[in-house]
């Protein structure tokens, strides 16, 4: 008994002292710069001097001519297509996966859709849905034709489209 009170008589002491420390400390009121509140809300709020930095204009390359189109088509006589706008998408749209002539990408050429007939292959940039195209053109000896849906973006006179959904067309709705 007599050790719990003097334990209790020596934390009591110790917590006094520690706290007579702390009220003699006074607390910062200001900022380390010296600046009111104010000032530093103002100089958040004001535009950064960045030397005229100014964000790059997409639209600079509007109208380019698809790279594997016209002279760069393997058929001769190949009419000029424009590349698809960036942030534009493919939806439900039925073709094959191809190898690149150099074999380094997959490109998916669409099926003729009988109306524009002017539709140049899109790299397929690579993602976990390519990988199960992949898969499923490896485990066939049959021509596959897949459903896609993705987000089309634009590189020096190529489009890339990355993969959101794909689905094998049964052979049965090829025929119709």
């Amino acid at each position: 008994m007599r050790f719990a009170v003097v334990s209790l008589i020596v934390v009591v002491a110790a917590s006094a002292v520690a706290f007579a420390q702390q009220a003699g400390q006074q607390p910062a009121t200001r900022p380390a710069g010296g600046r009111s509140a104010e000032e530093m809300l103002n100089q958040m709020l004001r535009p950064a001097n960045d030397g005229g930095a100014r964000p790059l204009d997409p639209a600079a390359n509007a109208g380019a001519v698809d790279a594997t189109s016209g002279a760069g088509a393997v058929v001769p006589g190949a009419p000029q297509v424009t590349v698809m706008r960036e942030r534009s998408y493919i939806v439900d749209r039925t073709g094959r996966l191809v190898r690149s002539d150099d074999g380094q990408q997959w490109e998916f050429r669409f099926d003729a859709d009988g109306r524009a007939l002017r539709d140049p292959p899109v790299v397929v940039l690579p993602n976990l849905t390519l990988m199960s195209m992949e898969n499923e053109i490896g485990g066939t000896s049959r021509d596959l034709h897949f459903r896609i849906t993705g987000e089309v973006t634009e590189y020096r006179g190529r489009n890339y489209v990355l993969l959101r959904k794909a689905v094998v067309v049964p052979q049965a709705a090829k025929q119709f």
